[in-house]
Formats: structure tokens, sequence, C-alpha cells
């Protein structure tokens, strides 16, 4: 099975905290929906003897396109692909987009998913992080939300600046409180060339700290567990039945191809991305050519993602597919890198399966750098 990614590039602000590629100038929304299809067109041959298990449409902001270019876009993904019956279709939607008119739209669409980013619902954080919503639209839009639709997942962002594990606490129960079967959470990073890094350099912001973070996801995990979900990846959170089929195909390191500027493409041997400028991309597929860098993977880069995703999920990283896939000296040098985790008590083997324990859980990508192969010949 594989996926089809279509990145709109478009959002009606910017976050302080994103570095997304995205405008906020809309002018070129509708040349942009009619490189996106023509984009699916001349990349339909990827796909031969494939089925297509999700269409996943993410940011930028989607939502801020009408419900009919949603729906030519997946009319596109229909025409030019074989489709599996009943596909898993999500849409990434603001809560400022979603009216209760837009909602009936958007749930009598193809559109069986939504991942809401309501990142939290604290007036102070959402004005820090610049978000287009206020804390009333958050619930309002859960609310209605969920007479609609039963696949719902929403962003929460912890490790925020001043953020106490009580306010913090109080977020994680809000979101219980609407019965969302799947909650998606990141730590807040600062990155290079942000609002937000400016305001940290400036000394207006001061971040928290890796400790205090830590905690965030603790007290995160212990809760959600409690509450009935599986933390099925770091940052992950989905009651049985309602993880994301999208995200798990790329851990599992599933085909999918990436439409639109700075969509990411992979089909095992190769990694392509797109450029990331919405009127070189539009000009480009216009032209029929495809603006896209490939970059073709070494058995040690496929080895370093396999790790690299693989810690980060509740299945872990397979020896005896190492062994197999890569070779037998991939896996000695797994076994030897992670025997101090294992001292340590950060993984653990289970049968052939590595894994991080919930202690390593939080550190599963610095724990998979040392396990990256640098020079095997």
């Amino acid at each position: 099975m594989s996926g089809i990614y279509i990145h709109i590039p478009f959002c009606k602000q910017a976050c302080h905290y994103c570095d997304f590629h995205f405008s906020t100038t809309m002018g070129k929304k509708e040349a942009m929906v009619n490189a996106l299809c023509k984009e699916l067109e001349i990349r339909k041959t990827e796909f031969f003897g494939e089925q297509v298990e999700t269409i996943y449409f993410g940011g930028g902001t989607p939502s801020v396109l009408e419900t009919e270019e949603i729906e030519q876009l997946i009319d596109a993904v229909h025409e030019y692909y074989n489709v599996v019956n009943n596909p898993e279709v999500t849409l990434e939607a603001n809560p400022d987009d979603l009216s209760e008119e837009k909602i009936l739209q958007l749930a009598d669409s193809p559109i069986n998913r939504l991942s809401i980013g309501i990142q939290s619902f604290f007036e102070e954080d959402l004005k820090l992080m610049n978000r287009a919503h206020n804390a009333l639209e958050a619930e309002k839009c859960l609310q209605l939300v969920s007479q609609y639709f039963d696949n719902i997942s929403i962003d929460l962002i912890y490790g925020m600046p001043n953020m106490t594990l009580e306010r913090w606490k109080q977020n994680i129960d809000k979101a219980l409180g609407f019965n969302i079967p799947h909650i998606s959470s990141y730590a807040l990073t600062v990155e290079p060339k942000t609002a937000l890094a400016k305001f940290v350099e400036d000394g207006l912001i001061t971040p928290a700290t890796d400790e205090e973070t830590q905690e965030h996801f603790n007290l995160l995990n212990e809760t959600l567990i409690t509450a009935g979900f599986d933390c099925y990846e770091i940052s992950n959170f989905g009651k049985p039945g309602y993880y994301s089929k999208n995200n798990s195909a790329y851990w599992q390191q599933k085909k999918y191809i990436g439409i639109g500027p700075s969509a990411h493409s992979f089909d095992g041997l190769q990694r392509g991305w797109n450029i990331n400028n919405n009127p070189k991309y539009i000009k480009s597929i216009e032209q029929n050519i495809l603006p896209m860098e490939v970059e073709v993977l070494s058995s040690t880069d496929k080895y370093n993602e396999y790790v690299m995703t693989g810690l980060r999920t509740i299945w872990g990283v397979s020896l005896a597919r190492i062994s197999t896939e890569f070779g037998p000296k991939y896996k000695e040098y797994a076994l030897m890198q992670a025997d101090k985790f294992i001292e340590e008590h950060l993984l653990f083997v289970d049968g052939e399966i590595l894994k991080t324990t919930k202690k390593g859980m939080f550190l599963a990508d610095g724990i998979a750098s040392d396990l990256f192969m640098v020079n095997l010949k």
C-alpha cells in the first residue's frame, strides 16, 4: 500500500514557531490547485501496480481551500491512481476555518479524518504562537466537529515558555473532555529564521528547559495511556483503531508521493523533494517539468532511516530485518551501539525487536543517532 501527500502552501498568517513552506498571499491559489492536479497527472506512472491507501492534505493550512478545490484534488487522485475502497483521507485544518457551514461541507465530501491544529486551549499560548484562532474558537470547533466526524485528531504543543505542569495537565484534560480518539503532541522547538528564534535571541522569551519539556512529555504519556490511548509513535497517541494510517506508513517506510512545493517523496530506493517556491513550482509544472531534486539512498542511508523511524514507534527495530536487508555487520553494529543504552535501561530487546523503554522513549532521536552507521564498507 502507498500514500499520497498533498502540500497546500497557504496560511492566513505566520505562526511564530513554524519553519514549513507556506505563503500568506492567496492570489495564486487557483493556479496552485491546477498545478497540484497536473503534478498528480505527470507522476501517475510512479505508482504503477500500487494501491493508494491514504490521501493526506498537509501544509500550510489546507482548510483555507474551498471544499470544491479539495474535492477537485481528490477527484484527480482517483482519476490517475488505483485507490482502495474507503481510503483514509485526512485534512489538516485550523479552528478558525471550521465554521458549521464548512464542517457540513467537509462531512459531505470524501474527507473522513480531520487533523485540527488546536496547539493550546489557553489564550496566552495562542498569542505567543501567533495562531490565527483563539481559545473560544478552539473549543467551539471541537464541539461542532465531533457531531459530524468520528475520526478526529488534534495537535497540542508542550514545552511552552512559562507553562507549568498544572496548565499542561489542564490542556490535556480539556482535550480528553471532547472524547478525541487521536492526539499528536510535539515539543515547541526554536527553529532557525523564525520569529520565535528572534524573540529568544533578543531575550524576550526564555525557552523551556530540557528537564521541563521531558516532564511535560512524561505527564502527557502517563495521562493518555491511562485514558486508553497507545503511544504508537513518540509524538502520536491513538485509541485502538484510530492510529493515523498516513503517518504510520511514513514510520514503516512505505512508499509515498509528495505533491506540491516543498513536498517530499519516497519510493524505497530514493527520496525526492520539490522546489519550495510557489511561483517557480507553478511555472515548472505548467511546462510539464517536475521541479524535484532526487537523492539515491545507499544501504547505510536506508539503515539509518530505519533505525531513526523504528525507535520512535511501538514497532521498534527488527534486528532480523537489519540482518536480512542490510547484512550481518549492520546487526552486529546495532547491537554493539545499543549495548550501553540497554545497560542504562533506555533500550531493551524483545525477541528480535529493539525498542525504547518508557524511560528511553523521550530520548529516542538521540539514541538513534548513536546507532547510526557512518562508514561501514
